[in-house]
């Protein structure tokens, strides 16, 4: 049953769940990189963590979680997703993890002879988030049903606060102005290792952060 997890015993557990196993996991590739790096924490990568503030305890992540969203069959499909305790709060948490992958079509490639389920979905997004839809099309759709993701699962599992965080191998930190203009649309100047704090309409905090991830994982 997809709801009965089963705890790893390393990083090799988490190629089963990828799309595409034989393209993906391979070293210089996020898959891989990222399960490395929480397989070695046993806790939030530090780099994540350290976004977080406070003290942190990591209470469960799970890889390849898929998060369900209106107007569509294909779930938002969540690299890591985990739940902790940052002092007295709880934080439903949605990893993206880089290394030179970019983040997809934009959302003027992705809306392109739109059918009505995307314009349903872009709808739900927006108004989660509190932006206009349709958003500018020059963004990254993936941030957005990626930040969704972390919202729903918030609310889902009732708590405190949600983040969205981009975990990136990328020493030259590559795509970084995707992230920087997603997050300025809701208002927020972006900053490698610094988290941004929102306040979504719900009236949930959300925290944005570009987190960069060490070279020995890549």
């Amino acid at each position: 049953m997809a709801n009965i997890l089963v705890p790893t015993t390393g990083a090799t557990d988490w190629k089963r769940f990828l799309a595409d196993p034989e393209k993906q996991w391979k070293r210089g590739y996020s898959a891989m990189a990222a399960a490395l790096s929480w397989e070695a924490a046993d806790a939030l990568p530090p780099e994540i963590d350290a976004l977080l503030g406070g003290s942190v305890e990591l209470m469960l992540a799970i890889p390849e979680h898929k998060v369900a969203l209106p107007g569509g069959g294909r779930a938002s499909q969540c690299d890591v997703f985990a739940l902790a305790r940052v002092d007295d709060a709880t934080i439903a948490m949605a990893v993206e993890a880089k290394v030179n992958e970019p983040f997809g079509p934009t959302v003027g490639d992705w809306m392109s002879g739109a059918s009505k389920g995307k314009i349903e979905r872009l709808g739900f997004i927006c108004s989660l988030l509190g932006v206009a839809s349709p958003p500018p099309e020059t963004l990254r759709y993936q941030l957005f049903h990626r930040t969704a993701a972390a919202v729903l699962e918030a609310e889902r599992f009732k708590t405190d606060r949600t983040a969205m965080i981009v975990q990136s191998f990328s020493q030259d930190h590559r795509w970084f102005e995707d992230f920087a203009a997603f997050t300025a649309l809701l208002g927020l100047e972006a900053a490698r290792g610094t988290p941004l704090q929102h306040i979504l309409p719900s009236g949930m905090p959300l925290t944005l952060g570009w987190a960069v991830g060490s070279a020995a994982f890549v």
